[in-house]
This record gives C-alpha cells, structure tokens and sequence, in this order.
C-alpha cells in the first residue's frame, strides 16, 4: 500500500518542484549563454525604462513589434505573486519574412527574432539577444545566411539605441 501511495504522489511532487522553481526566481548556476551569438548588455536604465527605450528602438528601426510576453505580469495576474522584471519581445518584418520562408520553409519556426529584458537586483536591467546569423546558421542555406547578416546589424542597432550603447 505504502509503495503505491509513493508511485502515485511521485507525479504530483514532481509538478510541485517544478512549479516552485518557475517561481522561486534566478538560480545561481548554470549557463547564462548556452547558445552562440548570445549578447548580453547590462544597463543603466530601469527595467520599465529599457521596455519604453526598446519599444522606441524598434519602430525606430522599422521593425515591428511582433509579441510580447512577461512571466512577471504572468505571476502577478494569475499567482499574484511578484517577481522581478522579466519580458520576452519578438521583432521581425513582413519582407524578411517572405525571404527567410523562400530560403528555408524550416527556419520560419525561428521567427520572430527575440529581446529579452530582465530586470536585475539593484533595479538596473539587462537586455539580452541572439544574434539572427547565430539563430539561422544551422539551417545553412547561403540565402538565410545572407539575410540573417541584414539582420545582425538592424538587431545590433536596435541594442545600441535602446540601451544607450
């Protein structure tokens, strides 16, 4: 009976553990960049500051701001738990689109292209990205890599005006 009530309270515990490290908040171990072509640029400016200045940056580099999402205003609304700053924004453009999709039909999955802000302890934020050439170069397909190199220095420009770089 014991051994039965364990295999059955395993899944359960399983989900409880992984629940709590969603939102116990940043571990101090592992890989920050476990991924080529990651940047990473810490600011000066506050998480809220660096949404507004990353907006701005991409309309004004004739992007568009394709999605967004927070696990922040996740916890908040549905856990009313409060972590910190914390938001995912995807940037691509409708004609990079139909190239990248005549180059390789696979790689659309990787679109759209991602910021990431997260807002640090001392109230400061980091803004952190792939570069797109890292993104799409296992595909490799000359044609994505080409467009991909487009794409390094409109993502780059992005970073700079939006963190003041």
């Amino acid at each position: 009976m014991r051994t039965d009530l364990m295999r059955d309270a395993a899944p359960m515990l399983a989900g409880v553990l992984l629940m709590l490290a969603a939102v116990a908040g940043p571990a101090g171990a592992g890989n920050p960049t476990p991924y080529p072509g990651t940047r990473i640029i810490e600011t000066g400016h506050s998480y809220g500051d660096l949404v507004t200045r990353l907006d701005a940056a991409v309309k004004a580099s004739k992007m568009g701001l394709v999605t967004r999402a927070s696990a922040t205003v996740g916890a908040k609304a549905r856990l009313n738990k409060v972590i910190p700053g914390n938001m995912v924004v995807g940037v691509f453009r409708p004609d990079f689109a139909v190239r990248m999709l005549e180059a390789s039909v696979p790689a659309g999955i990787e679109a759209p292209l991602r910021f990431y802000i997260t807002e640090n302890a001392d109230g400061s934020a980091t803004l952190t990205y792939r570069a797109p050439s890292a993104v799409f170069a296992p595909y490799e397909v000359p044609a994505l890599d080409a467009m991909a190199q487009e794409l390094d220095a409109i993502f780059e420009a992005i970073a700079k005006d939006a963190t003041g770089g």
